[in-house]
């Protein structure tokens, strides 16, 4: 590994936001990934992980200790597995007719290209979530999801150096702590994600279609089947459409993704929530297990009064998605900040809700 210093960061990142890294390495192995961070680990150096700079927010002073840039590559695939987490076998040569492949993604995969070989190969599971930027190693974080599906519903097990332990650990899904947007991994620096395992349906067809807006733009019903490759390119368009896909030539793709995760409350929030409403207001939810309500953070944001292509200086929401906090080009870190700030507030000033951000925040806090 070369290790280089005073290292510029933001062109690293989707937002292209934030100062230099101090210390800066590039490793391609996971034996590499594992000695940086022991190295930084054992003379008290901090350590920033990067990967695709997709989900970050980086401070304008940048990073003080080491940034590992996470490029180990490979895939490998192991069929004939049955088990996992399908839907049932239906012997159509759907997904969930019974036969399934484990694939294991090294983490500095680019996670789009994972998709698209599933995609090709007849590999259903992950066909929704097509176009998110960034590596495969940050999907379990998260646990990244779009239009009805998770990543956690075909993982398996992850691969992760433990620092506190100082060793490479094996993690059952049940030991990854999956949960809405979160995971085990997500609130700490302790392990450093080094591959991912998935376990997808071998056929040609998707699982049932769960997300209404990608049902009426591939025209079947909520619960229908489709081909892998019409979802895959329906998501694509999708995405595209709220700027969610990467495009160099348009402001509205420099973020983070959505910024804001969906509100998750309980029925005592939910109820004062609607107390803020006009009667008969109808707004976008869907259950989300126990008692509780998941609302649209996109929705709150717009009719808080911030709608899209609102602007604050050098920044602003995507002119095609609220939910994407933008920098519209000599912007800094304090300025993305502060239309954040700003979004917070007038949505709970007028709903009562706290909305939480989904990025990392890297030296600066909302």
């Amino acid at each position: 590994m070369r290790e280089r210093y005073d290292v510029p960061v933001a062109p690293l990142t989707t937002l292209r936001l934030g100062g230099p890294a101090a210390r800066l390495v590039e490793a391609g192995s996971d034996a590499e990934i594992i000695e940086a961070v022991r190295w930084a680990d054992g003379d008290g150096v901090p350590v920033l992980l990067v990967g695709g700079g997709s989900n970050l927010v980086l401070a304008d002073d940048g990073w003080p200790g080491l940034v590992v840039l996470l490029r180990s590559r490979g895939v490998t695939v192991r069929r004939g597995d049955g088990g996992g987490t399908g839907d049932g076998g239906t012997g159509d040569g759907s997904a969930g007719s019974g036969e399934r492949v484990t694939v294991t993604v090294q983490a500095g995969e680019p996670w789009d290209d994972v998709v698209r070989r599933a995609v090709a190969e007849g590999w259903a599971g992950i066909e929704c979530l097509a176009g998110i930027p960034g590596l495969a190693g940050a999907t379990p974080v998260q646990n990244v999801g779009a239009y009805g599906q998770e990543v956690a519903e075909t993982i398996t097990g992850v691969t992760a150096w433990d620092r506190s332990r100082g060793e490479v650990r094996e993690l059952s899904t049940v030991e990854c702590e999956f949960a809405y947007r979160t995971s085990r991994f997500k609130h700490t620096d302790r392990y450093v994600v080094l591959a991912v395992e998935l376990s997808l349906a071998v056929g040609e067809l998707s699982g049932p279609v769960r997300y209404a807006e990608l049902a009426r733009a591939l025209g079947v019903e909520v619960g229908a089947r489709a081909k892998l490759a019409e979802v895959r390119d329906a998501v694509l368009t999708l995405r595209r459409g709220k700027g969610m896909v990467l495009d160099p030539a348009d402001h509205d793709t420099w973020s983070a993704g959505s910024f804001f995760t969906n509100p998750v409350l309980s029925t005592v929030d939910t109820a004062a929530f609607e107390a803020r409403l006009a009667p008969g207001t109808a707004y976008p939810h869907w259950p989300a297990g126990d008692g509780l309500t998941k609302l649209s953070a996109a929705w709150l944001i717009e009719h808080a009064g911030l709608g899209k292509g609102y602007r604050r200086g050098p920044v602003g929401l995507s002119g095609k998605h609220t939910l994407a906090l933008t920098n519209r080009g000599g912007a800094s870190t304090r300025d993305l900040l502060a239309l954040a700030r700003e979004v917070r507030a007038s949505v709970h000033d007028r709903y009562g809700v706290l909305l939480q951000p989904e990025p990392l925040l890297a030296g600066v806090t909302l």
